[in-house]
């Protein structure tokens, strides 16, 4: 009975926060799965190169009327800058709230580490005895909280006016960046693990220590700034990560959104115990439970760094870092957690586990679950919940998982056509066997697409993707895999898959100047993003896209062009938007 003492409670509260927050790294993220359905992987169109590609080489007429279409949209090109900007505003609150959601969620995990949580009765009694009166101190204590929001949210403007909103949308792809944050983050695992402390100069902390004695707004601004200095040995890694997470989403605003939702957290807590001083009596006591959290933590940190990794892999072809090496890793990783958890894996600085506490009981139970969870994965299988953030299905060496049987074809499948021996075999297939949908055929051309189309007599479906678009991976994990939907794809359309980061580099004689924005294009991403943006005014992926053989969108019994369809989660009206594009196809 003495476990359910009110200390006991609260304890389990904080942790089921961390609990929250494990979930959310390790991929099942219940805040981004409510919001991800409007919230696409975005590549910036800032530095993308635009070029007019015709859409049928062997009829002149096309080719004169894609030209003309060239020709307005260069008069028309401030214009589509300011819809597709006014677009992207749109979509932004969600991909905001989301990055602001993942901050609150950090900066209350900060709270109750080994730097912070012992400081919140000494600062609040500090106040208390000081002012001499509870208004006063609970004045002070407001003027304090909003001073660590202060420091934070400009910490995150920073970073967003040294980089830019073009290096920001670049970060996503870029090899660089990718393997810069992959090191990082290692560095952070291995600072939580405690292998040495990330500390800023004692200097600075002992000179903001002495401005603290100050009297007024200042000395209590001085004092916030102390203790963001003291504490960043704890805070910097999640500040790290979520400075890195919010970056990397390609919104000029999403650092200093980021550290706004960590540094509401983290004030909350010093302004609520000074309204009300008689709950510091129910916080349970500072012990080896605030460094199994710092531990826990830095295990996902290293979790978290192998995303990054698997990026670079796909969108430089190193081709090494596979599905099973991931999945065995973070099922490694998850079982060193749930062995800490219960006391049977020890860091020099951990105090004895001498027996299991109802949170820790809880939490070891979530972490096992998850590791057994993961292991069927080894051998192919999809593992939905978290597809989306790991290496596509196609890099599995050894899958047992079964392929849809195509029989949702809204048709009888259609016989097998010998295609004109001038189409060949698809293009850049090699560049993409690791992102290949199983049974399905993809091109990854379009001018072999077009030519594919007027042979079969089919639909083209365009797959805008990306290596490192996790909304891409859940498409065809959770959508593609419906029999009804791979049916369609199969049976029905000449499937296009056009992959926007593809680093890979052009021959020379391929390479050319955008007509629409006069920049150089030297990369196949930066081709096919270029289609994209600049035909079809998007920037985000997956995008699909229904045209006829002649490379023109499709149109409805109302005679409205099909618009092109991001993703899109809700099965029915995926079918719909599919059997749309099959029925005027027809017609």
């Amino acid at each position: 009975m003495k476990l359910l003492n009110k200390g006991a409670i609260l304890r389990a509260g904080l942790i089921t926060l961390i609990t929250l927050f494990i979930i959310n790294i390790a991929g099942v993220n219940p805040v981004y799965a409510v919001q991800k359905k409007a919230a696409d992987t975005t590549v910036s169109t800032s530095d993308l190169n635009f070029t007019s590609i015709p859409t049928a080489a062997d009829s002149l007429a096309i080719r004169k009327k894609h030209l003309d279409s060239v020709k307005k949209a260069e008069a028309a090109k401030k214009v589509v800058a300011k819809t597709s900007a006014s677009k992207n505003k749109d979509e932004k609150p969600k991909s905001l709230w989301q990055i602001f959601i993942e901050g609150l969620l950090g900066g209350f995990t900060a709270v109750i580490l080994p730097c912070i949580y012992p400081l919140l009765p000494l600062t609040v009694s500090f106040f208390t005895k000081k002012s001499g009166n509870k208004g006063k101190a609970v004045m002070q204590s407001l003027i304090y909280g909003v001073s660590i929001i202060v420091i934070y949210v400009t910490l995150g403007l920073l970073i967003s006016i040294i980089f830019g909103s073009d290096a920001l949308n670049e970060l996503a792809t870029n090899g660089i960046f990718n393997i810069f944050f992959f090191l990082l983050l290692i560095v952070f695992g291995m600072s939580f693990l405690g292998a040495f402390e990330i500390t800023l100069p004692s200097s600075l902390a002992n000179k903001l220590d002495a401005n603290s004695d100050k009297g007024g707004l200042a000395g209590i601004f001085f004092m916030a700034s102390t203790l963001v200095v003291v504490s960043f040995s704890c805070t910097g890694p999640i500040i790290g990560t979520l400075l890195v997470d919010a970056a990397s989403k390609g919104d000029r605003l999403g650092p200093a959104m980021g550290m706004f939702g960590f540094s509401l957290a983290l004030a909350l807590p010093f302004t609520i115990f000074a309204l009300f001083p008689s709950l510091l009596k129910t916080l349970p006591k500072s012990g080896g439970w605030l460094n199994s959290v710092k531990v826990v933590l830095g295990f996902l940190e290293l979790a978290f760094a192998l995303k990054f990794l698997s990026n670079v892999d796909l969108a430089y072809h190193w081709n090494w870092f596979d599905r099973e090496i991931f999945l065995s890793l973070w099922i490694a990783i998850g079982l060193m957690i749930g062995l800490y958890l219960i006391g049977k894996i020890k860091f020099s600085h951990d105090s004895d586990v001498k027996y299991l506490t109802i949170p820790r009981t809880f939490l070891a139970i979530i972490v096992f679950a998850f590791v057994i969870y993961m292991v069927p994965g080894l051998w192919g299988a999809p593992l939905k919940s978290i597809s989306a953030f790991l290496p596509p299905e196609a890099t599995q060496d050894f899958n047992l998982s079964a392929v849809p049987d195509g029989s949702g074809s809204s048709a009888a499948a259609a016989p097998s056509v010998a295609l004109p021996s001038n189409i060949g075999s698809p293009k850049y297939a090699e560049n993409y066997t690791r992102i290949k949908t199983k049974g399905l055929n993809a091109w990854y051309d379009y001018y072999q697409a077009l030519q594919v189309s007027k042979a079969l007599h089919k639909p083209i479906l365009i797959d805008f993707t990306g290596f490192n678009c996790v909304n891409c991976r859940k498409m065809e994990a959770d959508v593609w895999s419906d029999k009804d939907v791979f049916g369609r794809i199969k049976n029905d359309f000449v499937l296009l898959q056009l992959v926007v980061d593809d680093k890979a580099e052009l021959p020379a004689a391929e390479r050319f100047t955008s007509d629409y924005s006069g920049k150089k294009i030297t990369t196949l991403g930066g081709k096919w993003s270029d289609l994209e943006a600049g035909r079809f005014n998007a920037n985000s992926q997956p995008l699909y896209v229904m045209l006829d053989s002649d490379g023109n969108l499709l149109k409805d019994a109302t005679g409205n062009e099909i618009a092109p369809l991001p993703a899109e989660y809700h099965i029915p009206l995926y079918l719909k938007f599919l059997d749309s594009g099959i029925s005027a196809y027809k017609k």
